[in-house]
């Protein structure tokens, strides 16, 4: 059986809560819902729905780089909203900074998020067995 790793980046917000930014078991690192906040500040990111987005994908970027590999390592994403009206703004980032093909993904719209933010994006990431190094 694999040894769970927990994994840690100051390139994106500590956690807010008892959770690890991420933990990898073997060649698969599971990624923590990120949230919009400034991971230099601590601060929520002002803005429209695209800049939240912005900030939320560099946040998970930052995690599965610290994992040893990258977004398009992600193999399925799970993005919470508490709007679905922006759901089309949310897409338009997402492909900026995934190529095909892309992630499996499920979306939910959701009451309420932590802090009151908009998003909320989690994800499980496979490296290949070439990447690794943790």
């Amino acid at each position: 059986m694999s040894e769970n790793i927990a994994i840690h980046t100051s390139n994106a917000p500590s956690p807010i809560g008892p959770y690890s930014q991420a933990i990898k078991c073997g060649q698969t690192v599971y990624l923590s819902g990120q949230i919009p906040l400034d991971p230099q500040t601590g601060e929520l990111v002002p803005g429209s729905i695209s800049e939240k987005a912005e900030q939320v994908f560099n946040n998970l970027e930052a995690v599965a780089i610290a994992a040893g590999g990258n977004l398009n390592d992600i193999v399925k994403l799970t993005i919470f909203l508490t709007d679905f009206s922006v759901f089309a703004e949310v897409n338009t980032v997402m492909k900026k900074h995934f190529k095909e093909p892309f992630p499996a993904r499920s979306t939910v719209a959701v009451k309420q998020l932590p802090l009151n933010v908009p998003l909320e994006i989690e994800g499980i990431m496979q490296i290949p067995q070439s990447k690794s190094n943790l």
